[in-house]
């Protein structure tokens, strides 16, 4: 019998504790040989090629719709906004093609078949991924608690939020996810590289230490804090927004503008896309270390592969969704859609007739006219 909780297996006999261990720990390499002697997959470049040339140039127009927006910017709140939006974009961006690149040299040199190796690459690599991966995740946390504020207390916000402060809190995130990424240069954590042997993340299975142990957990409790934050501001936002057009007050008419709206359903967006793509890598590290799963390696290590490699190419996904948020969920594709809800719904009389098309103008426009 061999306990989870325990370093030694309990000796079912008399003088067996050696023959016991002697047998686990063959039975352990023999399997973990069989899985590195899986080589990459034929179609591993061609799908790492594909992906990374998809996220560049979903991140490049984007960019180009960001910039286009910053250039006819007519309030400062928007701009905080665009600055946090751009940045994320940006990060996006770099993501692809720093780890990309390098998953995509693994994949044509056919990987590596020491899993436990821990050259200067692996940690290059292993870096990158954290750093890019917990980026988004603190900028979409860091955007929805913004606009929560902006929408809740103008006056305050107004008053906080400045340009300035705006770029010491992207440095600050920016450093953050830094700090995180180098802890194993450190000795805290580890990285190594991961089934098929062509890219590198942190150490999840064979814990040697209690360092490798905090790694993942701070990694993953980081990222779901961040999902966390975001839903409860983006809530709060949406929930602000849609009784100030229900009780059409005076003093509430102009609470709802079109670029808070705008924002918010962005942001709806990043949120639901962070949740879907990073979620289940996420809480499958937490359950790894917390239930002990290196105990079951003989039976589980195949499951295991598959989950981190679906886990990790899901997470990808993310760098790839992010832009085309911002490129369909604008005013002018809102207006679109509305209309063509309009056509099909009657809303005569019912209380969604105050989200009439007049919410989705270019508040620019409106600025200007009260000018």
């Amino acid at each position: 019998m061999h306990h989870c909780n325990s370093s030694n297996p309990v000796p079912l006999k008399p003088f067996s504790n050696q023959s016991l261990a002697e047998k686990e720990v063959a039975k352990e390499l023999i399997i973990l040989e069989n899985a590195t002697s899986d080589g990459p997959s034929p179609s591993g470049p061609i799908a790492a090629g594909l992906s990374m040339t998809l996220g560049i140039l979903s991140n490049i127009v984007a960019l180009i719709i960001l910039v286009n927006a910053y250039a006819h910017l007519r309030r400062r709140s928007k701009a905080t906004f665009l600055l946090f939006a751009s940045s994320l974009v940006i990060t996006d961006f770099a993501g692809h093609v720093i780890p990309g690149s390098l998953v995509l040299r693994l994949y044509l040199s056919g990987g590596v078949k020491d899993f436990h190796s821990t050259d200067p690459l692996c940690q290059f690599l292993g870096g990158s991924m954290v750093f890019f991966g917990l980026c988004p995740l603190f900028l979409g946390s860091a955007m929805a608690a913004e606009r929560c504020l902006g929408v809740t207390r103008p006056l305050l916000h107004a008053s906080l939020v400045t340009t300035r402060r705006t770029k010491l809190s992207l440095s600050f995130i920016w450093l953050a996810a830094l700090c995180v990424a180098l802890l194993p240069c450190f000795q805290l954590g580890s990285y190594t590289y991961q089934y098929p042997g062509t890219w590198c993340f942190i150490k999840v299975l064979e814990q040697t230490d209690e360092a490798d142990v905090a790694f993942v957990m701070l990694f993953s409790g980081l990222g779901l804090a961040s999902l966390a934050i975001a839903l409860v501001c983006n809530t709060i936002s949406g929930v602000t927004l849609v009784l100030a057009r229900m009780r059409r007050k005076p003093c509430n008419r102009r609470l709802a503008k079109s670029h808070d709206i705008e924002m918010v359903v962005q942001l709806v967006g990043i949120m639901v896309t962070s949740c879907i793509c990073w979620s289940p890598l996420l809480i499958f590290g937490l359950i790894t270390v917390t239930h002990s799963y290196k105990c079951r390696i003989g039976d589980d290590l195949a499951t295991y592969k598959t989950l981190m490699v679906m886990g990790v190419r899901l997470a990808s996904w993310n760098q790839i969704l992010d832009p085309w948020v911002y490129i369909l969920l604008r005013r002018a594709v809102l207006r679109k859609i509305y209309l063509i809800t309009k056509r099909e719904v009657d809303l005569k009389g019912s209380t969604l007739r105050r989200w009439e098309v007049n919410s989705f103008p270019s508040s620019e426009k409106n600025a200007v006219n009260r000018v």
